[in-house]
């Protein structure tokens, strides 16, 4: 397990995505207060569609300068844009239709029926480009360096849409790909790479079920990216790994594991 992993275990789902969405209101608070924005990549799944549930309802949620937060998402189902898999339309009934975001900093991926058509290639190049645009001279590179970067992941270790031995799994250049023949639908998808997750500064890793434990343990003890993308997924600065009890069920078996 490498020394900048945390992990914190909760005792259930629920009890997950509501400590998962009070500590993005206290993180995002402050990082407005130190340098006046924040950037938020998204993940789609139940968990991450409940954290953003629970992030509408909690009463700390008005804390945050929505105004001043620019938000992107780790992958895309590559479906039309109003197909309920789409995780930005799930994002925004979930959240950000209810909150006053800046469109202009809603940074979304591409639907199969936007302006590419049913080009995953050229949607994954322009999203790219988007992340281009918004990177500073301070991030070293053509991806911003995200403030924090959500992740869920599979039973089977894919994280994003980066799935074992998949071609996304080499990938070593491009920020953002098209990924197809997807072993779970849909079968098309875009995902941001291991080089673009890897620029964000804090990356959170949250699942729940016993489905996953398997997973989990082999990531934290050492599985190598390719065979487990999970394992890849790390942050500059941190890596926190945020659990319910029955996700962190294997944990026993990894010398020093730090429960908290």
């Amino acid at each position: 397990m490498s020394p900048a992993s945390e992990v914190v275990v909760h005792a259930n789902p629920e009890l997950l995505a509501a400590a998962c969405a009070a500590r993005l209101v206290t993180r995002l608070v402050d990082l407005q207060a130190a340098k006046g924005s924040a950037s938020l990549v998204l993940t789609g799944g139940g968990t991450g569609i409940a954290i953003l549930e629970q992030l509408r309802t909690a009463p700390a949620r008005d804390a945050i300068d929505w105004s001043r937060l620019d938000i992107y998402w780790g992958d895309e189902r590559f479906v039309p844009a109003d197909d309920a898999e789409r995780n930005e339309r799930q994002a925004r009934k979930a959240l950000l239709d209810h909150v006053p975001v800046d469109p202009a900093r809603v940074h979304a991926m591409a639907p199969s029926d936007g302006e590419f058509g049913a080009d995953p290639d050229a949607a994954a190049a322009a999203y790219a480009e988007v992340l281009a645009a918004n990177a500073q001279p301070e991030d070293h590179g053509s991806v911003p360096t995200f403030d924090v970067l959500l992740l869920g992941l599979g039973g089977e270790g894919h994280t994003a849409s980066i799935f074992p031995e998949s071609p996304a799994a080499y990938e070593t250049e491009r920020s953002v790909v098209a990924v197809r023949n997807c072993p779970k639908p849909p079968p098309t998808r875009i995902s941001l790479t291991f080089p673009a997750i890897r620029s964000a500064a804090e990356v959170w890793l949250v699942t729940t079920g016993e489905a996953k434990a398997d997973a989990v343990a082999l990531a934290l003890s050492g599985a190598g990216e390719v065979q487990l993308p999970v394992a890849g997924a790390r942050g500059r600065r941190r890596t926190l790994w945020l659990l319910d009890k029955a996700a962190a069920g294997k944990l026993g078996t990894v010398p020093a594991f730090p429960h908290v």
